[in-house]
């Protein structure tokens, strides 16, 4: 990451469970390792399928939330979502371009699966230090929930120029070929990538498992 007077560590993101859409064997296997969250630091979680009127689960980081209130529509989770950023955005009119409040202002919405908007903060910090690998993934990121895995393999593609070995990059980038572009080659080139430029990785193993699940299914498409 590059050194930024503005900069701290990304909210912590909130995990809602797998989508509703067909799920690869490997995502079971990430997410009962702890990879797809937080793992790798922003690790990619599973797409998730969230309808404009879907219940989620409330995210640990949003600690405004009522208690005995577990499940949320969305229009609530914005609403809520809305009044937790009000704050920071009243400091933000006077120092816009203070990376600190956009990142958290990204991390409250991506929290409540306002994905877009989350994806619009990030996106101004990025305009302030463009250099910012890990605010960069998790733009990545966000344009992936929003269903655009192009785009978000885009800005992976920014991150890897930066740093060829980004270890958060090489991991989503896999993730989104398998999932979002059924592509198991390129998951597992990605994959590959990342045990051959980080060998002392102390989850290679599960690395690895991923890679013949891939395997297995790029046998099943032939």
């Amino acid at each position: 990451m590059a050194n930024n007077p503005n900069s701290e560590p990304l909210p912590a993101q909130a995990s809602f469970g797998l989508p509703s859409s067909r799920v690869y064997p490997l995502t079971a296997i990430a997410l009962v390792l702890g990879l797809l969250l937080g793992y790798f630091g922003l690790g990619l979680k599973p797409r998730p399928s969230a309808p404009s009127r879907a219940t989620v689960s409330a995210g640990n980081n949003m600690d405004s939330l009522p208690k005995g209130h577990p499940k949320l529509t969305m229009e609530q989770m914005k609403t809520m979502a809305d009044a937790k950023v009000a704050p920071l955005l009243e400091k933000l009119r006077t120092d816009p371009k203070n990376t600190v409040l956009l990142n958290q202002i990204a991390g409250t919405y991506d929290a409540t699966h306002q994905f877009k908007d989350a994806a619009d903060y990030f996106r101004k910090s990025l305009e302030v230090n463009p250099k910012d690998n890990s605010v960069r993934t998790a733009l990545a990121s966000e344009l992936y929930y929003t269903g655009d895995a192009d785009a978000a393999l885009a800005e992976l593609d920014k991150v890897l120029k930066n740093d060829p070995k980004d270890v958060n990059a090489l991991f989503n980038v896999g993730m989104i070929r398998f999932q979002g572009k059924n592509d198991p080659a390129g998951a597992i080139a990605a994959w590959q990538n990342l045990l051959k430029t980080h060998p002392d990785l102390d989850r290679r193993a599960t690395v690895e498992k991923m890679i013949e699940e891939a395997k297995k299914s790029t046998s099943v498409q032939k």
